[in-house]
């Protein structure tokens, strides 16, 4: 009889356990929060990379007109001046002297001569060889091309964010214009 009564408390208690709903709602939670917290990751690691990429493409025009209509004079205003003034303007995204930055600042005879792509060393090594700061005098064509290495945050995204060997993302900006008779 022991027995007996011992099998039926068990039966009972199975039958309260799989109709009890208390905690189902904790477990579906534990299931689905690790796909959802990727996925807010995900959302803010790139929506924080789009506005990085937005103000320095905004950066790169406001240089590329100081240059257009004369304001910067190569006499006057060096390679690190012309880093800072870009630079301050991401500033507000990225840490103190934008140590990831590079730029190109060129004169070109002819618009068929500008380049359309970007210098890459392997795959995924930006070459930063060529670079120089030479802006151009009054009506020459001029080509900026500017870079940030973005660190991406979540290490869990870098292999499916990052786009150079370091786990960075590069971030690109140009602008071509010919300058004004100045």
């Amino acid at each position: 009889m022991h027995r007996i009564e011992k099998i039926g408390r068990l039966r009972t208690a199975l039958s309260r356990f799989k109709h009890n709903k208390d905690g189902a709602t904790a477990i579906e939670f534990g299931i689905l929060a690790i796909p959802f917290i990727l996925i807010v990751f995900a959302v803010l690691e790139t929506s924080l990379s789009f506005t990085a990429q937005q103000v320095m493409a905004n950066s790169v025009d406001q240089a590329a007109r100081k240059v257009r209509t004369g304001q910067i004079d190569p006499k006057t205003t060096d390679e690190d001046q012309f880093r800072a003034m870009i630079c301050h303007d991401l500033e507000l995204l990225v840490s103190s002297g934008c140590p990831e930055l590079e730029f190109d600042l060129k004169s070109y005879k002819k618009f068929s001569d500008v380049p359309t792509t970007i210098p890459m060393e392997t795959p995924k090594k930006l070459d930063t060889s060529g670079f120089t700061y030479e802006p151009g005098g009054a009506g020459t064509i001029n080509h900026l091309r500017v870079f940030y290495r973005w660190p991406v945050i979540t290490d869990i995204m870098k292999s499916h964010l990052s786009g150079l060997e370091d786990g960075k993302t590069l971030l690109y900006s140009s602008s071509t214009w010919q300058n004004e008779p100045f």
